[in-house]
This record gives C-alpha cells, structure tokens and sequence, in this order.
C-alpha cells in the first residue's frame, strides 16, 4: 500500500510593492541606494554578487571552499518591517538594508523571510526573480552595522545579529527573467504549493 501524501497548501498570491533599490560597487557587499535596478542573467551589473556562477564559501561545506559553483545569491531581498524588529531586539536605533548587501526591500508580504524555495516575483516592468532560501545571518553583516552606528568593534551587536537576525534576514533570490525594476512598481508574488516532506 503507497504511504499517504503529507497535507499540501495550495499555492498563493500576494501583491506587493517596490520600496527600496540597493546596489553594491567595488570590493564591498555594502548597498548603496538607487532608483532602478537593471537585472540581467548574471544579477545586477557591476554587483558584487553578480555572476552566473560563483565561489562556494562556509555556507558549502560539503564543497572544497572556492569550487565553482551555480550562483543562487544574485540577489538579497528583506523587509524593513523585519529590520525593525531586530534593530528593536539587537536595542540599536536602526537596521538600514545597505549596511546588510541588501538590493532591494518590498512592503506588503508578511513574514517575508519565510517565502518558501521556488517562489516567484514577477515586478510591473517585466523581469522575474525566483527565491532560493533564507538568507542566513552572518557576522560580517553584525560587523557592517557595528561600523554604521559607529560602534566598530563591538561584539554585542556584530555576535548578535546573527542570533537575533535567524529567519528574519530576508531572502536569497536569482534571476529568472531580465529586465529593470523601479522604485514604487507592483509586484506579483507567487508562491508555491507547500507541505513538509515527511521522514
């Protein structure tokens, strides 16, 4: 007799909308902001994170560091209402998105970090992005923002956020469509059914 599947939830759509555009030039993860974002197969030009493939590191570890690999992080994604919450937790004044590598925040999903694998984010101007995972708190970032409120060097904020940040970081996402996205556009979020593989 076949096992019973586990109970699937339908998929689902949400709208949502464009409130932040991130860029990192140069040598460091570190966002600055802009009115578009051109994505290509490769991620966003000149990105530090550009590229249709790229350089495992510790969050591989079943690969010798520096194997080449299909790059899925293009992109991060968050939401300031998550930023909030761990700039409140972490007790800092504030969490920018820059200070973080992201490239672009959206308003309107709940529990945005918890968008699961393969969910679809088709914007207004025509390019399509495709979520990969959570995007897990590091302490490079808890460092980042450690510097931005000028308090380089403390290890209560840079050993704390990637404690406070788990599941609240946002997303890793890759492009599946090329095209520009602009500040304010809609986008149509499409989520896929979902269950929990049973062991």
């Amino acid at each position: 007799m076949s096992e019973p599947f586990p109970e699937i939830h339908p998929a689902k759509r949400i709208e949502a909308r464009v409130d932040g555009l991130f860029r990192a030039d140069g040598d460091s993860f570190v966002t600055a902001p802009v009115e578009t974002l051109e994505l290509t197969f490769e991620g966003v030009p000149g990105d530090i994170h550009a590229g249709v493939t790229r350089k495992s590191g510790s969050r591989e570890p079943w690969y010798e560091r520096g194997t080449e690999m299909r790059n899925e992080r293009q992109l991060t994604i968050v939401a300031r209402d998550e930023l909030d919450t761990v700039a409140a937790d972490m007790e800092i004044a504030m969490l920018a998105p820059e200070w973080i590598g992201a490239n672009m925040t959206l308003a309107g999903v709940p529990m945005l970090s918890m968008l699961p694998a393969s969910t679809l984010l088709f914007f207004e101007g025509g390019a399509t992005v495709k979520v990969d995972m959570q995007n897990g708190p590091c302490r490079i970032a808890g460092d980042s923002i450690a510097r931005h409120l000028g308090r380089e060097g403390d290890q209560h904020i840079a050993l704390g956020f990637p404690k406070i940040a788990k599941r609240r970081r946002g997303v890793v996402a890759w492009v599946e469509k090329p095209g520009t996205v602009t500040m304010g556009e809609t986008v149509r979020v499409h989520l896929p059914e979902q269950w929990v593989y049973p062991l």
